[in-house]
């Protein structure tokens, strides 16, 4: 019967070649319309969660704030000033952290020679580089132990700021000036996308240890802590603990939310998670508007089919054909129209996405890089296949039912 089905559409398609050329056409633009799409929708997705990442990776950033309520006898308004002891009490009394950084922060003059730039330092540990991302290029190194325990004037640069001051030079081992005192550079940043600055792009600032810092400046408070827990989905209660331990140290009511300001970069992740769903789905929708328009046109030529056929289908049925087998042929042939420009479509998709993953992103920032790599996953495929089936089977459906509805003997007059 397969055979039968395969060998009367391969008839009908020769005779009315332009019109099945036309059709198939329609369907492998509305599957190219729906498959890129929904890749560089899902590629800019990925690429905006990178950006978030690269700037916070699943941190909380923890700033000082003032009482907002009464405690124990002590007005509101207090302020809260955190100072470095507090990131070891919050790594002793709460084993949820996996890493914990006090950070300072300030405006520094770096000088070199007779260049002079002004760009902010962080004063940090050497987790920071995980909890940022802040990944040295070949060649150099983040701070270590050792640069923390030793004081030591060791200096890592952003990749602009460093190609500012030495230029082609390599700034690995030199020294460079830091409000005065000499420093030596021990590494340089990575390029990354930021899709969230935190004060500025990586890519322009100083890092030193915290150790060092301190010394330097004589703060007595730190900027922020941050935080990066073991089980980030469990940030909401880590942020409880927080605030029990704090208020126990600074005496305020654990229930006052003023007195801790949280810059939760896990909250934003799952946020930017929605909005890059929200993203893929509307352009898939836009998509599916296209290939739906070719699958109106599927169904008209159907139409037509049946029509054409009238007398051929009367004939079928005269001669015992049942109506399944004629309901059967129209919408094997609807799902093969759209099944074929589906595969037709869907190869040069690959080959645009193919060709659009091999173009370099790994120069200056701009637009390209910021809408990432088109991922054309699995998921894609399945949904395209889904959505060419439904548009086959009622593009093919209805015009089957008013063919398996014909008379026999109506038809036999039909010319």
């Amino acid at each position: 019967m397969w055979l039968e089905l395969l060998r009367e559409f391969f008839q009908d398609l020769n005779a009315q070649r332009t019109r099945a050329i036309l059709t198939i056409v329609a369907i492998t633009w509305g599957t190219v319309a729906v498959v890129l799409l929904m890749s560089f929708g899902e590629g800019l997705g990925t690429q905006m969660q990178n950006g978030l990442i690269n700037a916070g990776n699943r941190i909380m950033i923890l700033y000082g704030g003032e009482t907002g309520k009464q405690y124990e006898g002590m007005a509101k308004g207090r302020k809260i000033r955190l100072v470095e002891e507090d990131a070891s009490l919050l790594q002793k009394a709460i084993p949820a952290i996996a890493m914990i950084s006090p950070q300072y922060r300030n405006f520094v003059t770096l000088t070199r020679g007779k260049f002079t730039t002004t760009t902010e330092c962080e004063g940090v540990n050497p987790l920071f580089e995980e909890m940022r991302r802040m990944y040295p290029a070949s060649g150099g190194r983040f701070l270590n132990d050792m640069d923390v325990v030793g004081q030591r004037r060791s200096l890592v640069l952003g990749g602009k700021i460093a190609a500012d001051i030495f230029g082609k030079e390599d700034p690995v081992g030199q020294l460079i000036s830091v409000d005065g005192v000499p420093f030596t550079v021990v590494g340089i940043l990575q390029k990354k996308l930021q899709t969230a600055m935190n004060n500025g792009p990586d890519d322009q600032r100083a890092i030193i240890p915290y150790s060092t810092f301190r010394t330097m400046y004589g703060y007595e408070h730190v900027n922020s802590l941050v935080v990066r827990p073991g089980d980030p989905s469990r940030q909401e209660e880590l942020k409880k603990e927080i605030f029990r331990v704090f208020a126990r140290k600074y005496n305020f009511d654990p229930s006052d939310e003023r007195t801790l300001f949280i810059w939760d970069f896990i909250e934003a992740e799952k946020i930017g998670q929605k909005i890059a769903i929200g993203v893929t789905i509307f352009l898939g929708s836009v998509g599916f508007l296209t290939l739906l328009i070719a699958g109106v046109g599927v169904a008209n030529v159907m139409y037509v089919v049946v029509k054409e056929r009238t007398h051929d289908i009367g004939v079928k049925m005269a001669l015992g054909a049942r109506k399944s087998y004629i309901h059967m042929q129209i919408v094997f042939e609807a799902l093969f129209l759209s099944f074929l420009g589906g595969a037709i479509g869907t190869l040069i998709s690959v080959a645009v996405v193919t060709v659009v993953r091999l173009i370099p992103t790994d120069g200056d920032i701009g637009a390209m890089q910021f809408l990432g790599k088109p991922v054309l996953s699995a998921t894609i495929i399945l949904l395209t296949a889904g959505i060419l089936a439904a548009i086959g089977l009622l593009a093919g459906f209805f015009p089957a039912r008013r063919a398996a509805a014909v008379d026999p003997v109506e038809s036999l007059r039909y010319e």
